[in-house]
């Protein structure tokens, strides 16, 4: 009876337009679920494993930040340190740095400073000193050079040198076998060029014996400093 009613409906379906034979209902392909392989599914998951991981420690070192020393005003040479001239930065330090740590704050105030501190800069313990630049039993005498008379070395505080006295203008020496006398000294603060005159005054700290000695050849310009070598040879 069924197939006899299904040969009925085909036969009326021919019989019918194209246009309308068009709009009888067509049924869906049939589609096969794809297999997934088990192989590409772990290693998707160990590359987003990775990236998360990598991700992580990228996290981990740019959050990591030192408390440092920091320096917010000048500070001279040989100038005591107080709290008014230090500050404190959050940086990522690299361990092989050695910059002077927040909680070593304490411990810097009251020591020198063995080079000149600008503002800005991280302070770090080699820059300091618990001596003063002018030890006991010696003086400081200021000594103005000309600029041909400035070496082009920088003289930096702690450098050893040699002061010479030479013959005055229009004088001559008097046995020119004889070395000239000189003193030894030491750098404690190098100013900058003077504007305009470029005149350099540096501060040389010597024994109290040869301090009058070293000042007289100053006034009469019968001065002239020599450099040693770095290694005091």
């Amino acid at each position: 009876m069924s197939k006899t009613k299904e040969r009925t409906e085909t036969s009326a379906l021919n019989g019918l337009p194209p246009q309308e034979r068009a709009a009888a209902p067509v049924k869906p392909p049939r589609v096969s679920a794809r297999r997934r392989r088990p192989g590409v599914i772990a290693l998707s998951l160990a590359l987003i494993a990775a990236g998360g991981a990598g991700v992580a420690v990228l996290l981990l070192q740019v959050g990591h930040r030192t408390q440092v020393v920091t320096v917010v005003r000048d500070v001279q040479v040989g100038q005591v340190l107080t709290e008014q001239d230090l500050g404190q930065a959050s940086i990522s330090l690299d361990p092989a740095v050695k910059m002077v740590k927040a909680d070593d704050l304490g411990s810097v105030v009251g020591k020198r400073a063995a080079v000149e501190l600008k503002p800005g800069s991280l302070l770090t313990a080699s820059q300091l000193t618990k001596d003063s630049l002018v030890k006991a039993g010696e003086q400081l005498v200021p000594i103005g050079l000309k600029p041909e008379q400035v070496p082009a070395t920088e003289l930096v505080p702690g450098q050893k040198v040699q002061l010479v006295h030479v013959p005055a203008q229009g004088e001559t020496a008097k046995d020119s076998s004889t070395p000239p006398e000189s003193i030894t000294g030491r750098v404690v603060k190098a100013s900058k060029a003077a504007p305009g005159t470029g005149i350099v005054v540096v501060d040389v700290a010597t024994s109290a014996n040869d301090g009058p000695t070293v000042a007289s050849w100053v006034s009469s310009s019968t001065l002239r400093l020599v450099l040693d070598a770095q290694d005091g040879s």
